[in-house]
């Protein structure tokens, strides 16, 4: 009797074991369920209504230190809690309501404009359509080239950029560089450091021009006016910059002090972008927002939202007729400035999107993410195209390099058959054959977007492929992290910008500066 008491006892404890691991299980699913339909919620992406929302459920409308995406966060937690107390009963009703406002959210929307918004974008599109046209002519052009000469381009330009080498090195700042960029005539480096100053150096000696003194807080974004250091004057804005204390600045040339100072954002800025026309300037900033800005008049022309948190890149297409904006969202949006709709959603990363790159060819678009791999989108096929394994470490940037319109040489004229001896010179069996020769120009023409930099906080500067992604070449810096990249218009050097306060110049072996 006793020896079934002891069995009873021992099964009994069995299913009570089992019991508990199944509850535990059933508290595991029911968690991760919750989070997979909180995730499906549509929850309001204004604030204002954040707060009203989390007022209607008895929740206080902020906490301490608590940012807009936070308090969006929590609502979203609050919001599936009280789904899952509700029961199935609770969930269709909750689920009847998501879809209606899901419904309103996809819902477009308009706010009103000004009088100058609408002549931007009519001078945007009358300056976008013929560049379109000359790219696509160019394009076609370019599609009856024989691959055998595609080839032969190829490899001779990898050549070179596989023979990138450090040509030097120079402490910059007291702080890090948060970004380096080259001026169009390829003479002039321009580096924003955490300390707020903008720095000029001369190219490839490293020896400074001048400081531009006006941040009191850290340089998120420098960028060149595309007809700097060329045609337009020194007196004239050559030089925008975004910092830290929420404000832009406009600089010359020729002074220290700032030309004209552009206040509007209500937090940090981070990256700044010239437009191809160099009428305008577009900010990114930590206030969920991007802007664009006359620069002539320095007033703000546009308030872009459309992201749930911080904007911390911004770009133009060469074309001038759409921008790109990547948040601390992961989400990457194309915008058409001539009508102000979005054209693309980059959706994909899991991680921040810190830099974004159109590529010269006007339809694909390069991002660099905190999830440490570069993605290529299409905007043709509105799809990623390919998945770049960059770093080991967030990708701080991303730039395709874009030839200049005026070659740095000077082109030789070259006969379209060039003589090649088949046999050995001065015999008599020795035949001419005719072969078509590849110019320098079409050389030129053709390397413009045949490759992409990246610069990534493992410390490396990695030059990929443009058209097959292939890794082409690893530059190590003498910085943990590396946090601006960036290519000159004569493929002649490369600068990347470090976490430890300097900046290093990268060129082919062999090739004279």
């Amino acid at each position: 009797m006793s020896e079934l008491t002891f069995d009873t006892l021992l099964e009994d404890g069995n299913y009570q074991g089992s019991e508990r691991a199944r509850q535990e299980n059933k508290l595991l699913l029911d968690e991760l369920e919750r989070k997979k339909k909180a995730r499906s919620l549509a929850v309001p992406t204004d604030d204002n209504k954040v707060k009203a929302r989390l007022r209607e459920i008895g929740e206080p409308i902020t906490l301490f230190g608590e940012r807009a995406a936070d308090r969006r966060d929590r609502l979203i937690y609050v919001l599936s809690q009280i789904t899952a107390a509700r029961g199935e009963e609770g969930m269709q009703v909750e689920e009847e309501t998501t879809s209606e406002e899901s419904e309103e959210e996809v819902e477009e929307f308009y706010t009103p404009g000004t009088l100058e918004l609408l002549e931007t974008r009519r001078r945007i599109a009358e300056f976008s359509l013929p560049r379109a046209q000359n790219r696509v002519a160019q394009q076609r052009a370019d599609s009856r080239m024989p691959l055998g000469r595609i080839i032969d381009i190829r490899k001779k330009i990898f050549a070179e950029v596989k023979n990138f080498a450090n040509l030097g090195s120079q402490i910059g700042d007291d702080r890090p560089i948060s970004q380096v960029r080259f001026s169009p005539n390829n003479k002039i480096l321009a580096t924003g450091s955490w300390s707020g100053n903008v720095k000029l150096w001369n190219v490839p000696s490293c020896t400074p021009i001048r400081t531009l003194r006006g941040h009191s807080d850290r340089v998120g974004g420098v960028a060149w006016h595309p007809q700097a250091t060329r045609s337009l004057s020194e007196d004239a804005v050559n030089l925008v910059s975004g910092a830290g204390d929420l404000n832009l600045h406009f600089w010359s040339l020729n002074s220290e002090t700032p030309l004209a100072t552009l206040s509007g954002h209500q937090d940090r800025v981070c990256r700044v972008a010239f437009h191809p026309s160099g009428d305008y300037v577009a900010s990114a900033s930590f206030d969920t927002t991007w802007r664009l800005w006359d620069v002539a008049t320095a007033k703000e022309l546009l308030l872009q939202e459309g992201h749930s948190k911080e904007v911390y890149s911004v770009e133009f297409q060469d074309d001038g007729a759409l921008a790109a904006s990547g948040g601390l969202d992961a989400i990457g949006r194309v915008w058409d400035l001539r009508t102000g709709r979005t054209a693309m959603v980059l959706d994909g990363h899991v991680q921040a999107i810190f830099a974004i790159s159109f590529s010269p060819n006007g339809y694909q678009i390069a991002t660099g993410s905190g999830d440490d791999t570069i993605r290529i989108w299409d905007m043709r096929s509105l799809k990623a195209l390919y998945t770049i394994p960059a770093h080991l470490s967030n990708v701080a940037d991303v730039r395709f390099f874009r030839a200049d319109e005026i070659p740095p040489f000077q082109v030789a004229p070259t006969t379209p058959n060039d003589i090649v001896m088949d046999g050995v010179d001065g015999l008599p069996d020795a035949t001419p054959t005719p072969t078509k020769t590849i110019s320098a120009e079409e050389e030129w023409k053709y390397r413009s977007g045949l490759y992409l930099a990246s610069a990534g906080y493992d410390g490396f500067v990695k030059i990929w492929s443009a058209d097959d992604w292939q890794l082409l070449r690893t530059l190590p810096t003498d910085g943990g992290k590396v946090m601006s990249v960036d290519l000159s218009s004569d493929a002649k050097l490369l600068a990347s910008g470090t976490y430890n306060r300097n900046f290093q110049m990268f060129a082919p072996e062999e090739l004279p500066i």
